[in-house]
């Protein structure tokens, strides 16, 4: 029966090499799937197990639960869990309500003042969640209403929302770091190290964006009115936003503080940031014993849904590697004579585009078991390579027509407010990233540079 499978896959795809043919079936087949709108976790397992199957009979089988199996014994992968969940107490606990309240006064004056808000309370938060969902919707829900009704242009304010809001996936913790070095063998807390000047940079280049668009444009981001500024007095402004940034500071340093003291491990921290945002939901009289309740089951909800795409994925890298995947596209590649940049041009250009349909997991577990072992061919840095990667995949958030954080902010505004603000409101936001990006590949001590440094000090 397996043979006379395999002869009709070589039939259909009409290759003379059964590996190669396997190979096109594999992949033909998970497009398929996805085409036809199918749960990305089920169509990569199901792929893996169906052509593992025909490839090699019950080992196909075999080969494809030992990976997911491996994938259960990774000890990084607890930390997913535990910063999910700290994600969850702290959009509960209102941490940035009070800050964004007290920022937005302190830069209201300034045309963009209020983007310019935005933007720093996006990225102070960023460093606390980890999760876009919870970062834009958070963001969203505080300050669109105001930014609309302040006179801000809908395509700019949303715009700045969902890139502000899609730093919590790259800016330390961050759950897509965990998997990301999981998966291609990378220290995660070093991860965390290469990601932070790249967060920083896509940071403050939105904020100068939005300051000399503002410039240019001054009725796309009006000031705060004198009457509105009255409300409250510039000592409050300061010191109001002082308070308010302590906590998140703390929490900041606790988790990161003990990962880059070397005090902690990436999962340690993960759990004693979760225990500190319940913390601050108490402190901030939000705690309930309904939403610990509503935490936990977002928390278990969003780490099923990660971690059986982890499981889909082992299942399909297992049996790709297993077909000489890795090694006959790596032998297509360099047979192409496009040199190591090249290879990298067309790794990041396959990322860009696949961003367009599926989210940051999805591109992860498909273009990382094919690019790696060609990256490591031309001699490239893991560490950078994943840091390089994980900014660009700021971008899957934000391209139409399936990024996630258009959704979210559309499900905020009023209904007189078109999708198509949103799509134009984030194609500056989406430039801006290509060119960090750009920046990284081209400077990589702006990624190794703190990675270095602290390994340096240690």
């Amino acid at each position: 029966m397996i043979a006379l499978l395999q002869n009709l896959a070589v039939a259909i795809t009409g290759s003379g090499n059964i590996k190669v043919t396997l190979i096109l079936i594999l992949f033909g087949m998970m497009i398929a799937g996805l085409v036809l709108g199918q749960e990305l976790a089920f169509v990569l397992g199901g792929t893996g197990v169906i052509v593992g199957a025909i490839a090699m009979g019950d080992s196909g089988v075999t080969i494809a639960m030992t990976k997911i199996y491996d994938q259960m014994q990774s000890y990084s992968m607890v930390a997913i869990p535990m910063f999910v969940l700290m994600a969850n107490f702290l959009t509960h606990s209102k941490v940035a309500d009070g800050l964004f309240e007290s920022v937005r006064y302190l830069f209201g004056p300034v045309k963009g003042g209020l983007g310019l808000s935005v933007i720093l309370v996006s990225t102070v938060f960023a460093a606390t969640t980890g999760i876009v969902g919870a970062s834009v919707v958070t963001m969203g829900m505080l300050s669109l209403p105001i930014l609309l009704r302040s006179g801000y242009k809908p395509s700019l304010a949303c715009g700045m929302v969902c890139a502000g809001g899609s730093l919590g996936i790259l800016i330390p913790p961050s759950i897509m770091l965990v998997s990301m070095g999981s998966y291609a063998e990378v220290s995660v807390g070093k991860i965390f190290f290469a990601a932070i000047v790249p967060g920083l940079c896509l940071s403050l280049g939105y904020i100068i964006y939005i300051m000399i668009v503002t410039r240019i444009h001054p009725d796309w981001g009006p000031a705060m009115s004198e009457e509105e500024l009255a409300q409250m007095p510039l000592k409050q402004r300061i010191t109001g936003s002082l308070i308010n940034l302590i906590p998140p500071l703390i929490l900041i340093f606790a988790v990161l503080g003990s990962i880059f003291g070397g005090i902690a491990t990436p999962t340690e921290a993960a759990g004693v940031g979760a225990f500190f945002a319940l913390i601050l939901a108490i402190f901030y009289r939000q705690f309930s014993l309904k939403m610990l309740y509503e935490s936990l089951i977002d928390t278990a909800k969003t780490t099923a849904m990660v971690f059986i795409i982890l499981f889909g994925a082992a299942a399909f890298t297992g049996v790709f590697m297993s077909l000489d995947g890795g090694q006959i596209i790596q032998n297509w590649v360099l047979g192409m004579g496009i040199g190591k940049w090249g290879a990298f041009a067309i790794m990041m250009i396959i990322v860009f585009i696949l961003g367009c349909f599926i989210d940051w997991l999805g591109i992860v577990m498909i273009v990382f078991p094919i690019f790696l072992p060609i990256m490591d061919y031309f001699g490239f840095d893991r560490l950078w390579l994943v840091a390089v990667t994980a900014t660009l995949l700021q971008t899957c958030f934000m391209t139409p027509p399936f990024g996630f954080a258009l959704f979210y902010v559309k499900g905020i505004l009023p209904g007189d407010v078109k999708i198509q603000e949103v799509y134009k409101g984030v194609i500056p936001f989406i430039l801006i990233i290509i060119a960090v990006t750009v920046m990284c590949a081209v400077f990589p001590q702006v990624v190794m540079w703190l990675p270095n440094t602290m390994a340096a000090g240690a």
